[in-house]
């Protein structure tokens, strides 16, 4: 059984100072327009190469995200079917790399991840819009906070954390332009998120380093960073956040629906070694 550490130190189950989170993208899985009846092993072992290639590479965590099921679903919209086949996959990703892992179904889907951790022993959700509200591709998203709260009391899953974005990639927040990026992450806090994200306005897009430092100064718990981490930046970036969760960058070419180059996680996990080190 998995003993966690106090709330603000949630972080500390990754076994290191400012941990690195490897993004497993799923490919097209069952229920989504892409996916035309490949066996389930299929996209297991396009996982499960990626899950090695990171461990390999140095990386302290996963998260893993049906990122191929486009055009994404409302939450209220997502089927049994995906809840299912990402069970089923993220047993044997847990199995084989040995590592702390998350599950982020798409869009905002926080009720079907925390029963896929909850099958699975994965210790923690990502919520794109955890409170308030915003317009994306999906239409109208509503924060999740309040249902997904109530699902993780039914089924005593408070053991599973919430990593939350703040301000969520892919969407206009026009709806809540009124609220400062301070009001914004006090709701987060006061919401009973465990972790907040700071992130970039699109897929492999670097984080602003104001938006960290502006989450930062309004909240005791941990802040990561959500995209665009690369060798690059990592030594300016890594200084004012607690960790982050990495995809395209580590892929081939750059690109997140490339394999995973073991090449160039080995090079982002060396620049944070130094970060580290300071």
């Amino acid at each position: 059984m998995t003993v966690f550490p106090p709330k603000e130190n949630f972080l500390e189950v990754f076994g290191v100072k400012k941990p690195i989170i490897g993004m497993i993208h799923l490919k097209p899985i069952p229920g989504s327009p892409h996916y035309k009846g490949e066996s389930l092993d299929e996209v297991l072992e396009f996982a499960l190469q990626d899950a090695r290639r990171l461990k390999e590479g140095g990386v302290d965590g996963l998260v893993v995200e049906n990122a191929w099921d486009l055009p994404f679903a409302k939450p209220e919209d997502i089927g049994y079917e995906t809840v299912a086949a990402v069970t089923y996959l993220t047993r044997y990703i847990i199995e084989e790399s040995k590592l702390p892992v998350g599950i982020n179904i798409l869009a905002n889907g926080v009720i079907p991840s925390l029963a896929v951790a909850k099958a699975t022993g994965a210790l923690f959700v990502r919520s794109n819009q955890w409170v308030n509200a915003y317009v994306a591709n999906e239409g109208f998203v509503e924060g999740a906070s309040a249902k997904a709260l109530r699902y993780r009391s039914y089924i005593r899953g408070d053991d599973i954390k919430i990593f939350a974005d703040v301000h969520v990639k892919h969407g206009s927040h026009a709806i809540v332009a009124d609220r400062s990026l301070a009001d914004q992450t006090r709701d987060n806090v006061f919401f009973d998120a465990d972790v907040l994200i700071a992130t970039g306005s699109r897929t492999g897009d670097p984080t602003n380093l104001d938006e960290i430092t502006g989450i930062k100064e309004n909240t005791d718990l941990p802040v990561i960073i959500g995209s665009g981490l690369t060798p690059e930046n990592a030594k300016t970036l890594l200084r004012y956040c607690d960790g982050a969760i990495v995809g395209s960058s580590l892929k081939e070419d750059g690109c997140w629906w490339n394999p995973v180059e073991q090449a160039r996680v080995e090079r982002l996990m060396e620049a944070v070694s130094a970060v580290r080190n300071q």
